[in-house]
């Protein structure tokens, strides 16, 4: 199991759970961030810190949201938009940097204010 980031983190980017993720898990986008569901040790230290109560852990993502269960899984399995090959699992979102890209789900989603 793992923790999903669900649509209020779109065009928000807040990163305070990239801060407090003791084993660096959190990806950023371009327009929101994605958890990396193997690499997630559900500490649920990045739960509580979103200003934005984004963050469920898998089996509580309110059904209006459930897309993004699977869609946090896709930033890492398949192509994004303008790339040969997936993300896959780099070992550490420090490392990779901003991908700069989203998935179509998140891409495609109305600008927020």
């Amino acid at each position: 199991m793992t923790y999903v980031i669900a649509e209020p983190c779109i065009d928000v980017l807040d990163r305070a759970c990239v801060d407090e993720c003791p084993v660096d898990c959190i990806y950023e986008g371009e327009r929101a961030l994605y958890i990396h569901p193997d690499e997630c040790v559900d500490c649920g230290a990045c739960e509580p810190v979103c200003p934005v109560e984004a963050i469920y852990y898998e089996d509580d993502v309110p059904g209006k949201w459930s897309v993004f269960t699977a869609d946090n899984a896709l930033f890492f399995s398949e192509p994004l938009p303008g790339r040969d090959a997936p993300l896959g699992s780099p070992g550490g979102a420090a490392r990779t940097g901003a991908v700069g890209v989203d998935t179509p789900l998140v891409g495609g989603h109305p600008r927020q204010a």
